[in-house]
């Protein structure tokens, strides 16, 4: 004995809401569907992957080189980042020295920064 009631139909109407099939209305005439088709943006390329399957290469390596191709590119992003900071660093410190020498160091001073003026000169005629 079956106790569970009869499933009832869901049915689209044209304009996208669902109705029950018991619940449809009696002007509803059935015309061309309209198909609503949603376009993503394509997935990432797996070129290498695809070789890598190709040329017999396990799955176990195939996704390693799915987890640990992007971990690798994000670990290489963040170190040039940090040498970004740190050559930025060295530039603030520099300029910052320079101008505290010229500025309190009297004839010294000057001729520290006349002297630093000479090498960096002779250094790019070098190149």
């Amino acid at each position: 004995m079956n106790y569970l009631p009869e499933p009832t139909r869901v049915v689209r109407l044209p304009d996208g809401t669902h109705v029950y099939a018991d619940q449809m209305p009696a002007t509803f005439e059935s015309g061309p569907q309209v198909i609503h088709q949603h376009i993503h943006q394509a997935p990432p390329d797996r070129t290498v992957q695809r070789i890598a399957l190709g040329s017999g290469v396990g799955a176990g390596a195939v996704a390693a080189g799915v987890y640990f191709g992007p971990l690798l590119i994000a670990a290489l992003t963040a170190i040039a980042a940090n040498f970004a900071f740190l050559a930025f660093l060295a530039l603030i410190l520099g300029w910052g020295v320079h101008t505290v020498v010229k500025s309190i160091g009297g004839s010294h001073g000057e001729a520290a920064v006349k002297n630093v003026g000479k090498a960096a000169k002779l250094a790019r005629r070098r190149r």
